[in-house]
């Protein structure tokens, strides 16, 4: 039996996946359950089509929910099917994919739907740092289910149609739809910390095959995904112009100026994403302080200071990379913590999160300093305190406790503005530049910015062996 959203369904892997590549699976599955008139002849399927395909050769395996069924809800063989595309995805080291569009728990089936979702999530959850887990939200994903995409590593969601929440807007005491549209895809994108991307169908589609070709299929995969023709020693012009806004950055030392940018609209003055050095997958963490548009002009800016979402980002990024054996590339240029009441009711947790990721981390670790890195801000960004096989600065960036004048005015209260200036000189010559640091170990070699791809692609390069022997223990608990 077939319908037009089933067809839908199917189309959407097929957009997915390499022409004529997918295979279906468990196509005659059905409800058993016949309480409240519910028949076999109503659940084609039951409203979810499984199996494998390829994305650019890779093996991958794929749910798509078909919303003609009952609304697409979860009950107990609709969940079985998926907790099937998980076991298959583990016993063959694969990525698993969702394409969501479900309108909830399966009220006919009741606790056994209930049981369906725990079986999800418990999927989830053994399949988490084994393989990549990647979802798209093309309509309802709502209540229980809204934990389904925060459980994978990477979720889009649909501009338009696309509806993820908790409890819906009108559910929300003193809310409602028309005064805040809390499930929406911008909302989401921009609050929960869960959507890497917002675009059209087409668009998600080409994203999801985009990243997957630059993931290890699985946490014993290799991270060299490409073969590399671009010139491992291009010089990066301007990139010293532009350090505020590290997607530029990024985008210039990578092979092909290819950047990946994930959780694009959340916390954007941290930016996390994944770029390319000689065909190698690398992790990128890095503070933003300015956004410039296609056209160059800054669009955004932000302070130079750390914040509890921004950290947070990092810190799940981190651990995820980790998880895959990806290295990490930090672009650190920050001179401080965010100060206000929001900030002291989270940061610390969060910065001990974020800290604790980097320090935990054995995957290959690499700072550059681009700019200030001041007080303990620097050290928490994977400064070598904290963990970093290499530091990198630019010649011209600062590196100390805090700016050289704002600590001479404190080491001489008294003094006047010509010994202030004078005494904010010999600080900062003595204690607070890329120099003085590398003189005592703490930055391993100053470069050129221009220089920046040809050293960084060394440092990876050097450090693609990396193994580190981790202390006998259960786990942390950060």
């Amino acid at each position: 039996m077939s319908s037009n959203n089933e067809n839908l369904a199917i189309q959407r892997i097929a957009k997915l996946v390499d022409e004529n590549s997918f295979m279906e699976i468990g196509s005659l599955v059905t409800a058993r359950s016949t309480d409240f008139n519910l028949t076999a002849a109503k659940t084609p399927s039951d409203g979810v089509v499984i199996g494998h395909g390829l994305i650019d050769g890779n093996l991958v395996f794929i749910y798509s929910q078909d919303a003609s069924v009952l609304n697409g809800t979860i009950g107990e063989m609709h969940a079985k099917k998926i907790a099937s595309v998980y076991d298959m995805a583990m016993k063959m080291g694969a990525p698993v994919i969702g394409l969501i569009d479900c309108g909830g728990i399966r009220l006919q089936e009741s606790v056994d739907a209930l049981d369906g979702f725990g079986t999800i999530y418990a999927k989830e959850v053994a399949a988490s740092g084994l393989v990549p887990q990647i979802c798209g939200v093309f309509g309802n994903c709502g209540g229980g289910l809204s934990v389904v995409p925060a459980l994978c590593d990477f979720a889009f969601i649909e501009e338009k149609k696309g509806r993820m929440f908790v409890n819906a807007p009108d559910a929300i005491e003193g809310n409602n739809t028309e005064k805040c549209d809390t499930a929406s895809a911008a909302f989401q994108s921009e609050n929960n910390g869960c959507v890497d991307f917002v675009g059209s169908e087409d668009e998600i589609m080409e994203q999801i095959r985009q990243l997957v070709c630059m993931l290890p299929s699985n946490n014993e995969g290799d991270v060299y995904t490409d073969d590399c023709e671009d010139d491992l020693n291009r010089a990066c012009e301007s990139m010293e112009n532009m350090k505020g806004d590290p997607r530029y950055l990024l985008s210039q030392i990578s092979d092909y100026n290819t950047f990946f940018e994930t959780k694009a609209d959340y916390a954007k003055n941290m930016v996390t994403g994944l770029i390319k050095l000689n065909g190698m997958t690398v992790g990128a963490v890095a503070n933003c302080s300015e956004v410039y548009d296609a056209e160059g002009k800054k669009a955004e800016s932000f302070d130079k200071s750390l914040t509890a979402q921004g950290c947070n980002k990092a810190a799940e990024f981190v651990q995820f990379c980790d998880a895959f054996s990806i290295p990490v590339l930090t672009i650190t240029n920050v001179n401080g913590l965010k100060n206000c009441m929001c900030s002291e009711k989270k940061l610390a947790k969060a910065l001990a999160r974020m800290t604790y990721a980097f320090s935990n981390a054995t995957c290959a670790k690499v700072n550059l300093i681009t700019g200030e890195a001041y007080g303990s801000a620097y050290v928490f960004m994977n400064s070598k305190s904290v963990g970093a096989d290499l530091v990198y600065a630019w010649s011209g960036a600062k590196i100390g406790a805090m700016d050289s004048t704002l600590a001479a005015k404190i080491m001489y209260p008294e003094a006047g503005a010509d010994e202030i200036k004078q005494k904010a000189a010999d600080y900062e010559k003595l204690q607070d530049s890329a120099a003085s640091a590398a003189a005592r170990g703490y930055v391993d070699r100053l470069i050129d910015p221009a220089d920046t791809r040809k050293y960084l692609v060394a440092a990876f390069e050097m450090l693609y062996t990396k193994y580190v022997s981790e202390p006998e223990k259960k786990h942390g608990t950060k």
